[in-house]
């Protein structure tokens, strides 16, 4: 194919893409009340299922301090097209979360063909496991580290007279960050194994740069989290955890291709 046939065909899976992420938009739109009231200020009720779990640990563990049973802050809309705006905005989201999986494999069906037959083999289930880390990340960020940090957020007061009163974009914003963050923070092991199998990486330099990356995911975590010292931890724990995961597949990915090339030579 020449470079405008690529072009040509490139331009088709990025239409097929956004169609994909529209039709999810526009039913996203149609479905305001659920939308809103269950999923996105779910979070700011007290009723919410993590809360409502944390009350549950809590009385098995006699630790009624867990318990959250009371979100003290209000959310106001102060500007005349916010809310619109907001509609608007929050169901292109949705429609990007719940298209992920066809938009990643719409690009990877455009990069697939230009892979080496070994790399497609090495590659098999990409899609698969992009798109369930990708889930696993927004539902860890929306049902633990959101609501965890919206409700230290809400709650935090320097003196007692001043209300926390916030406003319906700066909530969106901060629930959006945590959840995307989390979603894109859990495709590490993925990008690790890619890396692996290009030999870019290795177990013994991720285990010699450990204490390194320990600087750069707490920098990365205060970066992307509101700023407060739980929202960066509840984002840097697991990315820690991740990188020791990431560590362990890119032993798995050497010693493969270890036992592939000595079947290789035997033959």
């Amino acid at each position: 194919m020449s470079f405008i046939d690529h072009l040509e065909e490139l331009r088709w899976h990025l239409i097929r893409s956004v169609a994909s992420i529209l039709v999810f938009a526009v039913a996203a739109f149609v479905s305001k009340d659920f939308i809103f009231h269950d999923l996105i200020l779910g979070p700011s009720r007290a009723d919410f299922f993590t809360y409502r779990k944390l009350c549950e640990l809590g009385a098995y563990l006699g630790r009624p301090e867990l318990c959250i049973d009371k979100i003290s802050f209000t959310l106001q809309s102060r500007e005349m097209s916010s809310q619109f705006t907001t509609h608007m905005t929050v169901s292109a989201i949705i429609g990007l979360v719940l298209a992920f999986p066809y938009t990643f494999w719409e690009i990877w069906r455009f990069i697939k063909p230009g892979l080496y037959e070994r790399e497609q083999k090495n590659s098999r289930g990409a899609v698969f496991f992009v798109s369930l880390l990708f889930f696993v990340g927004t539902l860890f960020g929306y049902f633990i580290a959101a609501p965890l940090s919206i409700n230290f957020l809400a709650s935090y007061q320097v003196d007692p007279s001043i209300l926390n009163e916030f406003d319906l974009a700066s909530y969106i914003s901060t629930l959006t960050t945590m959840t995307f963050s989390c979603a894109l923070m859990f495709e590490l092991p993925m990008i690790v194994f890619f890396l692996a199998k290009a030999g870019l990486v290795s177990p013994e330099m991720m285990k010699l740069y450990r204490r390194h990356a320990i600087v750069v995911i707490l920098i990365v975590a205060a970066l992307i989290s509101p700023p407060d010292v739980m929202s960066m931890m509840l984002i840097a724990v697991p990315l820690l955890l991740l990188y020791e995961v990431s560590i362990y597949i890119s032993r798995v990915v050497r010693k493969k291709d270890i036992d592939r090339l000595n079947e290789e030579l035997n033959n």
